[in-house]
């Protein structure tokens, strides 16, 4: 009789006691890579521009050449990892960490990267649920038309709806000009402010009056704060602090003589800029002095932020833009951009990548902020452009003289042979400002005569983020107040202004060492490439010469000059025997007992 086997004295674990890492939200590690794997099949069969929208959901912004710029310099640091400081023991268990990976850590990784790129699939997918609505650009039917002939007084008698065509206005303000012109972020309220001390806020919805108020000193610049309801005026000496009533708040006296103001809505930062070329952050939640920088350029009129990581841009007089932070006591960057002429006026397109600068010599340079490079230029007639901005939809409208011009958003990557639209403000020239009206499709320009308020179809953004704080222009008291609250507790300190924002929060790179290390690699490389670029360059078309000498028989000539042949051996002894022989004869034949070799070397020749 066969006997039973024992039992095993292993005991199996119950299905309730596995271990936690091998199961990850309901699916276990290799059905999370398979899953993985899928979705990034799917995301790679869509289009361009559907993948384009889901990877800037997946990586925080559009900028993904950052972060791939980032990931580079950690995987080479990693490779060139400095151990000089670490011990022995400390090395080897480092080499042992690498060898063996952490099983636990790497199943954490990829199911934060597969739910990372699930959400952005699905906030793509909303995206397009959502935002139904697009910006149109007019577009003709024939070749014969062209959209540069369309002018105002026809779309608005024309093609425009009701509640559209009543952007296009103009109020003649010819006592206290010239005057400026400011939006808020929402779109909803415009600061005008005149040269000679008038301050008003006009109500965009219902074309009213807001507040006006009447200073007895001039006017350079002005702005609005974190929402509609203050603003800082910049007068002859100080700036000052008022509400939306009109009533002083309070006076900066360290901001002298200010000449542009910019204000960085995260940060709640008040940048200030002027004659005397000293760049101040004031911090308009605290009312503290976060930094103050000498640029040493002289004054400074031209200043801008980028939208994409809130860093400074100032135009100086010598052609040069330079760009700030709060933390840097140096500028972190500095281009010429126009060689031998003031910046007059400057724009950054939303996505931080292109910047437009307006300079003295009537010329509109368009430049790539990712390698600091000029793509192309404009020319501008009429005068020098005095000012220049970039719609929220990549429309670029340039203030020349009394003329505006206005090209296609293609403008800033492409060079295009004619603009979009025009308009023409005949006796109100130069032109001061120029603004887009947030989310409408409105600009309003700012002249000697007043303000004048035109339609630039396609300029305004569709779509309105709700998330956004103080974008609403249909926001009431209560959510104003809520948005205020919010925006302070979401303030973002002034230290983490910089080139790369996506870098806040990362891992660091390296040591000081490694990264200087780095740019010389980088600078040598760059250099050798320029090197053979221009050797090739040289070697593929020949020098041009003078008259003859690039005829055939010429350049078979130099071509043979180094065949060494039979006839070439031949010339060559030929002419070492008559050198020889010319020689032999300059040699004195020492016969006549003259004393010849006595005489001094320097006597010999009259021997």
């Amino acid at each position: 009789m066969a006997k039973d086997n024992p039992p095993s004295t292993k005991s199996k674990a119950p299905p309730h006691k596995k271990q936690a890492a091998e199961l990850t939200r309901g699916k276990t590690h290799n059905e999370l890579i398979s899953h993985g794997k899928s979705l990034k099949k799917d995301l790679r069969a869509l289009p361009a521009e559907q993948r384009s929208k889901i990877l800037s959901h997946f990586h925080g912004s559009e900028r993904d050449d950052l972060s791939k710029a980032r990931l580079k310099n950690l995987k080479q640091d990693d490779k060139n990892r400095d151990t000089s400081k670490l011990s022995e023991y400390q090395v080897k268990s480092l080499n042992k960490r690498k060898a063996k990976p952490n099983m636990a850590l790497q199943r954490q990784m990829h199911r934060r990267e597969t739910k990372r790129l699930e959400n952005a699939m699905t906030a793509a997918d909303a995206e397009e649920i959502l935002h139904t609505h697009t910006a149109g650009l007019v577009e003709v039917e024939t070749d014969m038309e062209k959209t540069i002939q369309l002018t105002q007084h026809n779309l608005k008698n024309e093609h425009l709806e009701e509640n559209v065509a009543q952007n296009i206005y103009d109020l003649d303000l010819n006592e206290y000009g010239p005057y400026k012109l400011r939006y808020d972020r929402s779109g909803r309220y415009a600061l005008l402010t005149g040269n000679r001390g008038h301050v008003s806020i006009v109500d965009q919805h219902s074309m009213s009056m807001k507040t006006e108020f009447f200073l007895q000193d001039s006017i350079r610049d002005a702005c609005f704060l974190h929402n509609g309801s203050m603003m800082a005026v910049s007068q002859e000496k100080n700036v000052f602090i008022y509400d939306e009533e009109g009533v002083e708040i309070h006076r900066l006296d360290g901001h002298r003589r200010v000449t542009g103001m910019e204000f960085l809505p995260y940060h709640w930062l008040l940048a200030t800029v002027g004659s005397s070329g000293v760049l101040q952050y004031q911090d308009t939640s605290t009312g503290n002095l976060v930094s103050q920088h000498r640029t040493k350029l002289g004054p400074c009129r031209a200043i801008c932020q980028n939208p994409f990581n809130s860093v400074l841009h100032l135009g100086h007089t010598n052609g040069t833009v330079t760009l700030w932070s709060p933390s840097s006591s140096e500028y972190l960057v500095k281009m010429l951009c126009h060689k031998g002429s003031p910046i007059t006026s400057m724009a950054i397109d939303r996505s931080g990548r292109y910047m437009a600068t307006g300079g003295g010599d009537s010329k509109v340079k368009i430049f790539d902020l990712r390698m600091f490079k000029e793509v192309h230029s404009y020319k501008t007639y009429g005068g020098a452009p005095t000012c220049l901005d970039i719609s929220q939809t990549g429309i670029l409208g340039i203030g020349h003289g009394c003329h505006t011009t206005f090209m296609r958003p293609e403008a800033l990557k492409v060079k295009m042979k004619e603009p979009y639209m025009k308009h023409q403000l005949s006796g109100k020239g130069p032109l001061e400002s120029l603004r887009f009206r947030p989310f409408e499709d409105a600009c309003g320009i700012g002249h000697s005569g007043g303000i004048s308020s035109i339609v630039i179809p396609g300029s305004g953004e569709p779509n309105l983020d709700s998330m956004e704080h103080f974008t609403n222009p249909y926001m009431d008291t209560k959510q104003r107040r809520e948005a205020e609250v919010r925006s302070l507790l979401e303030k973002l300190s002034p230290d983490m202004i910089a080139l790369d924002p996506d870098s806040v929060g990362g891992i660091e790179e390296s040591n000081l060492i490694q990264r200087q290390q780095r740019m010389r690699d980088l600078a040598e490389e760059a250099d050798a490439k320029k090197a053979a670029d221009r050797e090739e360059a040289k070697n593929k078309k020949d020098k041009k010469r003078m008259r003859g000498r690039s005829k055939i028989a010429k350049k078979l000539g130099r071509k043979n000059k180094n065949i060494v042949d039979e006839n070439m051996m031949k010339l060559k002894e030929l002419r070492d025997q008559e050198k020889a022989e010319r020689e032999r004869e300059r040699e004195p034949t020492g016969d006549g007992g003259d004393g010849n070799d006595e005489a001094p070397a320097a006597l010999k020749r009259f021997f």
